[in-house]
């Protein structure tokens, strides 16, 4: 198999590799054989480790040892699991953080975090970058021959609890970062719009991150370039740790786990790792639902992986949801019903994770995590979640191996980017409006069972890139660089389909407006100007839209108020009421050998489904099966055995009914499924097509 992007080893073997996470360091010695015979017997074939045991290997300042685990990897490799091993650089020790405070981190105020949880330390101080160092290379050393190590994982989940950072080392590394980026102060000050405010620089001593104000908004343009130092030196630090494991332990492969805030995820991979992994706890919908009406709970969480499949075609889940979730002090979560976990599986491999382990063995009997729940209870007795992960063992030992190095089929994607996210953090005249947006068209799609992938646009993106989608959505680009407007009028030009929203296209990649007529560079493009526009606010009520059928539906949050300027153009649907009634709200113009659609408000589903039937797209399955809207279809195609493999999941509490027109095999059943199916609570079917 080919490698993807990275720089090191292969990471798959020839059978899906599914496995959990494991804390020997936390249970009596005598546990552990019994722990890995019964996840052997589980058809469990790999176990990560270590990335909270820095203070088992250097109990001291300069003193390792090994033999811990040692003999818990020497026990693995004897029931024939293979082993992640982790840098466990996400914990620093107390005799670390006692020794060099200067490795805390701190809040935007200068209150510096203290020891006792985990992620309390920031990325620049540079002793605790020579201590991570000194860390990493003893563990590459020790364990790069051992016949059961066969990758690493860098940390844990960077940036995750906290993504920011403040502490004296972060704004002495700021300069640093601004000098190489801008040259000279004119070029800073002229970036940050400085003259604004009386903010000008007149020597770097002065410049700092952010810190709290008055009204506690900060120059949007240097907390845009916060946000991109934030994430370079996450990665800054992972390409250290990589670097070290790559020379010293050259046959293991690198990953790390994600993605969180502020970190280019795609930069990382690109610098640093051989693939991606991804932590997927569908249950956080249950407590944190997505915005709007019929919310999509655990089905959203196809969205997250879609994202980490743009990262890595193909990726690795690290952590699976097992059991129910919660910290001691907060996520509360209920308990998967049967089948949940299965479904949950399915639903990480159908969007593209080709290795998969469960978090955790054994539910932690100590400590902040008591309530986060892993396969077995405390009492280590059989339960439904051990039976249920022993059925998707055997599962994917038969059909495992077809479903390798598959990869998710899409003709629709939706584009991000990192700018306009980190940028409407702060600016919520555009950044919210993309969440509401992205899941009007994510919930849209699903429910017409269209596929559809996440997109980052990055600067390193191509017409190729872009050429292999039938339709582009990007709601809501702000931040609308010369050279994307190019690329996406070429992708248009040469006969791709774009969809935009309200707010688009009015910002430089500094986060400065330009001075021209919205959407800026786009508005070629788009053969429209917005003439006028305006929030809709607390006590108003959103805009009726009246489309060319005369169907009337509800806009959403904002109104750009359009303007036709192109001969090409033609307009889909009106505004119904208030003062700007009978103006533009959409419309589509022709250019080149494509169309550009744009959408003067905030995406909602009922408004991408009217897109969907205006484009005529339709479902794949539409030739082979008539589905409901519960059931979820995924596609994934292997472009060595040009087979392709249709996955079906159910997410509804109930039983659903699928009508298949034509003989079909589920693999994991063996069994021929035809005509009127009946699909139990969160049943999948894996069917080659």
């Amino acid at each position: 198999m080919m490698v993807h992007r990275g720089q090191g080893q292969e990471w798959r073997t020839e059978q899906f590799r599914l496995g959990v996470c494991y804390y020997p360091e936390q249970w009596p010695e005598q546990l552990w054989e019994d722990d890995y015979r019964r996840m052997k017997a589980l058809g469990f074939s790999i176990v990560r480790v270590a990335e909270f045991a820095w203070s088992i290997f250097e109990p001291e300042e300069g003193r390792f040892e090994f033999d811990l685990f040692d003999r818990a990897i020497d026990l693995a490799h004897r029931y024939g699991l293979l082993v992640i091993m982790s840098t466990p650089t996400a914990t620093p020790p107390a005799w670390l953080t006692a020794k060099y405070p200067e490795v805390l981190n701190a809040k935007q105020d200068g209150t510096v975090y203290q020891h006792g949880q985990r992620r309390h330390f920031n990325y620049n101080a540079p002793v605790y970058r020579e201590l991570c160092a000194r860390i990493v290379t003893q563990l590459a050393e020790h364990y790069k021959d051992h016949p059961a190590v066969v990758g690493w994982q860098i940390d844990n989940e960077l940036n995750c609890e906290v993504n920011t950072f403040y502490s004296k080392a972060d704004h002495e590394a700021f300069r640093v970062w601004l000098q190489k980026k801008y040259g000279n102060l004119d070029g800073l000050n002229q970036a940050w719009g400085a003259v604004f405010w009386n903010q000008t620089y007149s020597d770097w001593s002065q410049v700092h991150l952010t810190r709290t104000t008055p009204t506690n908004s900060p120059n949007p343009h240097q907390a845009l370039d916060e946000k991109r130092f934030f994430s370079d030196s996450a990665i800054s630090y992972a390409k250290f740790q990589s670097e070290i494991l790559r020379e010293k332990a050259p046959n293991h492969w690198v990953t790390t786990n994600g993605m969180f805030g502020h970190l280019d995820s795609h930069q990382m991979m690109d610098d640093t790792l051989d693939v991606f992994a991804y932590d997927s706890y569908p249950n956080f919908s249950t407590i944190l639902p997505d915005q709007g009406d019929r919310p999509l709970l655990d089905r959203k969480w196809s969205l997250n992986l879609s994202a980490a499949r743009d990262v890595s075609p193909n990726f690795i889940v690290m952590e699976q949801q097992s059991g129910p979730g919660g910290w001691v002090n907060r996520i509360e979560m209920p308990s998967p019903k049967p089948g949940q976990m299965r479904l949950w599986t399915y639903q990480s491999i159908a969007h593209g994770a080709d290795m998969l382990l469960y978090f955790r063995w054994r539910t932690a009997t100590m400590g902040t995590e008591i309530y986060w729940h892993g396969l077995n209870d405390y009492h280590n007795r059989p339960n439904r979640r051990i039976e249920e992960a022993g059925r998707i063992g055997e599962e994917l030992k038969r059909i495992g191996k077809h479903l390798l190095g598959a990869t998710y089929q899409a003709e629709v994607a939706i584009l991000k980017d990192y700018d306009n996210e980190w940028d409407g953090e702060l600016d919520v005249w555009h950044g919210p409006l993309m969440g509401k947006s992205i899941i009007g068209w994510f919930k849209a799609l699903q429910r017409h069972h269209i596929p559809a992938d996440t997109k980052y646009m990055r600067s390193t993106t191509t017409l190729e890139d872009l050429a292999k989608y039938r339709v582009l959505i990007y709601p809501h680009p702000a931040i609308m660089p010369e050279s994307i407007a190019e690329l996406l009028r070429s992708y248009v030009d040469s006969g791709g389909t774009l969809i935009l929203g309200c707010r688009s296209g009015y910002k430089d990649a500094t986060g400065q407006c330009y001075m021209q007529p919205f959407p800026g560079p786009l508005a070629d493009l788009c053969g429209i100007e917005v003439e006028d526009f305006t929030r809709i606010g607390p006590l108003q009520q959103a805009p009726d839209i009246r489309w060319f059928n005369d169907e009337v539906v509800q806009g959403d949050a904002f109104v750009d108020i359009l303007r036709v300027t192109s001969d090409n153009a033609e307009v889909l649907a009106l505004y119904a009421s208030d003062y700007y009634r009978d103006k533009p709200a959409m419309v589509r113009n022709l250019f080149g050998k494509g169309t550009a659609y744009y959408y003067g408000s905030v995406f909602t589903e009922a408004v991408a489904g009217k897109l969907i039937v205006e484009m005529g797209l339709m479902s794949p399955a539409a030739k082979w099966a008539e589905l409901p809207e519960d059931v979820e279809l995924a596609i994934r195609a292997n472009a060595s055995t040009q087979k392709s493999y249709a996955i079906l999941m159910n997410y509804a509490h109930e039983a659903r009914e699928v009508t298949l027109f034509s003989r079909k095999r589920d693999l994991l059943t063996d069994t021929v499924l035809h005509g009127i199916v009946t699909m139990k609570p969160f049943e999948v079917y894996v069917i080659e097509i």
